[in-house]
């Protein structure tokens, strides 16, 4: 029995630091300027990721009153209304594109234009986020070690039972020599899972809260929005607006795949069929980062409808790419979590 114990010992000893350097190795590198943000687009992005973008565009759209409620969920574009950054082109690129005005198929094909999508990649490029799936077989490796290292406590407890049957003299119980090394390879495993499952680098979360300490009494509400998620959002009418669209970006994504090519309307032009593949997680901010309230995308790394909402208070939303639950990516829905089949 101490040559198996040395074995459950080496193994697990080996797994685990083996996965702290994979989790060393996986961090982006980011340096000097390449950690600080250029705009509150970026800001908005890391908070909750697309979704929270175009929620910050919609408030300051909505606000001035460049974009006009038409009815319950409905929106029309001002005559003459101008963008003032590439989010706000967006939406009004969206609302040229969905001539029914839902402000929750505004929001999803906002989100899927490229110039929003395009945020997520600069920031990937300095080292602020990770790209959607980079940390998926660092995570199944930890969640791995974690069960397995769980599993075999029973498992020692059997064998110290059958060890001392078959030698009643005096002797170590096996499970307490394995013991310390199984629960240290639970504890590995699961702080390992937690880190490779961050969408926000440690470089992005300083950036993001040098930000807000930079803009925390700015009385903005699309400010406070794209540094918040809508749960920053004090207007009750806004409020009223803008928290159910969050939550019906799954409906935009599941109508969106089941329109033939060419019919869908509530698109951007030039980006039909483009995959939502950026969607930030929700860093506890209550801001999301894709869809109808969650913090992912239907490209990536999401489920269906959250993970991401960013305004709901989650980070994701429903979509139809990569990483999310509904669509085949990894997120899951939900309209005030963190993770969604795409927004």
């Amino acid at each position: 029995m101490n040559l198996l114990a040395l074995a459950v010992w080496a193994a697990v000893l080996a797994s685990c630091v083996l996965l702290l350097l994979a989790l060393r190795r996986s961090r982006p590198a980011s340096h000097g300027a390449a950690g600080q943000l250029h705009d509150l687009s970026e800001a908005a992005f890391l908070a909750g990721g697309p979704g929270n973008v175009v929620d910050a565009a919609l408030v300051s759209l909505l606000g001035d009153g460049r974009l006009i409620v038409g009815g319950p969920g409905i929106v029309q574009v001002r005559p003459g209304a101008r963008a003032r950054d590439h989010a706000e082109r967006a939406v009004l690129q969206a609302c040229a594109g969905a001539p029914s005005g839902w402000l929750y198929q505004v929001r999803y094909a906002a989100m899927r234009d490229p110039a929003v999508q395009e945020t997520g990649e600069a920031l990937a490029e300095r080292g602020l986020v990770r790209r959607p799936g980079s940390g998926r077989p660092l995570r199944r490796w930890a969640i791995t070690q974690a069960l397995v290292c769980g599993f075999m406590v029973p498992m020692a407890v059997v064998a110290t039972i059958v060890s001392f049957a078959l030698d009643p003299g005096a002797q170590v119980p096996f499970v307490v020599k394995v013991l310390p090394v199984l629960i240290g390879g639970v504890a590995v495993g699961v702080v390992g899972a937690r880190r490779a499952g961050r969408p926000i680098t440690a470089a992005g979360r300083r950036a993001l809260r040098e930000v807000r300490a930079g803009r925390l009494h700015d009385p903005d509400p699309s400010v406070q929005t794209a540094l918040s998620g809508l749960r920053g959002l004090r207007d009750p009418f806004l409020r009223a607006q803008l928290v159910p669209a969050a939550r019906g970006t799954r409906l935009a994504a599941a109508q969106s795949r089941s329109r033939p090519h060419g019919t869908d309307s509530g698109h951007t032009p030039g980006a039909a069929y483009l995959p939502v593949l950026w969607c930030a997680g929700s860093d506890g901010s209550g801001g999301s980062g894709c869809g109808g309230g969650s913090t992912c995308g239907s490209g990536t790394s999401c489920s269906s409808g959250s993970g991401c909402a960013g305004s709901s208070g989650s980070g994701c939303s429903s979509s139809s790419g990569s990483s999310c639950s509904s669509s085949g990516s990894s997120c899951s829905s939900s309209s005030g979590s963190s993770c969604s089949s795409s927004s």
